[in-house]
């Protein structure tokens, strides 16, 4: 039962006293402290000068011969010939491996199973290995003819004519590098969810038509980081070929060395480009992961340049809020 005094108003509240302390005044959130991680970082970064310090004070290394043999003719032709040779190799490799890759992935047994022959021996035999056979394929045969089958031959050459050192390094490092394509893009092709074919298979999409549009550029995004790390390596790996004569970057500063015996500074020049070069491309790989990586996520990767402007920025706000904190005390004595 509600009385009258049930409907009398509330006594009015004594407002809050108030503090020192001023009420807008927010506890202080101190961030955990790291010392083990910083340590680390420390004694990293003290490893990492002292062998920087030790490269560049040691006088073997002869950084002036190094200065003077960099940008030499012989040398650049010599690079010039290595980049060649990787872009024409990953090319034909990836045209080749590609093929291989559908025969693979074909209902026909018979062309399934010359594919796998393929990229099984290729893989089987050490690069060094093949491009010795192919370079000494004149002792099996001495000519080749094109003709018909089994039959009589219209065009014969000799072999020791139509294969030279720089034709049987590509026919060799393609042939090698195909096998390892064939499997980087089957991967690919098999990480593809099978709804998108079943789907352009509902609109009536033909089989070749379906794997052009459907189901390859959506693959190109678990191809290209392989694919990104099979182009560094086979950069590295024309240096083989040295051992046929083909004038490369490493076979440049090989012939430079015999003549003046600076054996370690003419290695240095080599491993210098190919550090410079393998950089380049790591750079553009990264850009082309991004690029394929639209699909997945609604938000691209950052870039390098994103996250270093993020970083200052979080940076930027920490100063400004510890500068913050340190002159709040101030003002409230002042008061």
């Amino acid at each position: 039962m509600v009385t009258p005094s049930d409907l009398s108003p509330a006594p009015a509240t004594a407002p809050p006293q108030r503090t020192g302390t001023p009420e807008h005044e927010l506890p202080r959130i101190v961030p955990r402290r790291h010392p083990g991680r910083w340590a680390t970082a420390a004694a990293a970064l003290l490893v990492f000068a002292m062998v920087l310090h030790s490269v560049v004070r040691n006088e073997a290394f002869q950084w002036a011969v190094v200065g003077r043999y960099f940008t030499t003719a012989a040398v650049l032709d010599g690079l010039l010939l290595t980049l060649w040779l990787t872009g024409a190799v990953m090319v034909l490799g990836f045209l080749l491996g590609t093929v291989l890759a559908v025969l693979r992935l074909s209902g026909n047994p018979v062309l399934r199973t010359l594919s796998w022959g393929y990229v099984w021996i290729f893989r089987s035999t050490p690069l060094l290995v093949q491009l010795l056979f192919w370079f000494n394929i004149g002792a099996l045969y001495p000519t080749l003819g094109f003709g018909i089958p089994f039959g009589p031959e219209f065009v014969t050459v000799k072999t020791v004519n139509l294969l030279g050192p720089t034709l049987t390094a590509v026919i060799g490092l393609t042939l090698h590098e195909s096998a390892y394509a064939a499997e980087v893009v089957r991967g690919g092709i098999l990480s593809v969810d099978p709804g998108q074919t079943e789907a352009a298979q509902a609109l009536g999409l033909s089989r070749g038509r379906t794997l052009r549009r459907v189901v390859v550029p959506q693959a190109m995004r678990s191809i290209v980081p392989t694919a990104g790390n099979m182009l560094i390596g086979t950069l590295k790996g024309t240096s083989i070929v040295s051992v046929l004569a083909v004038h490369d970057l490493l076979y440049s500063t090989q012939l430079i060395y015999n003549q003046t015996y600076q054996v370690i500074p003419l290695l240095m020049v080599a491993t210098l480009w190919y550090i410079a070069v393998t950089s380049v491309l790591s750079a553009g790989q990264y850009y082309v992961e991004r690029y394929y990586a639209r699909g997945d996520s609604r938000a691209l990767p950052p870039t390098p340049l994103q996250r270093s402007r993020r970083r200052l920025a979080a940076v930027r706000s920490r100063w400004s809020a510890a500068t913050a904190a340190d002159a709040r005390p101030t003002a409230g004595a002042d008061r």
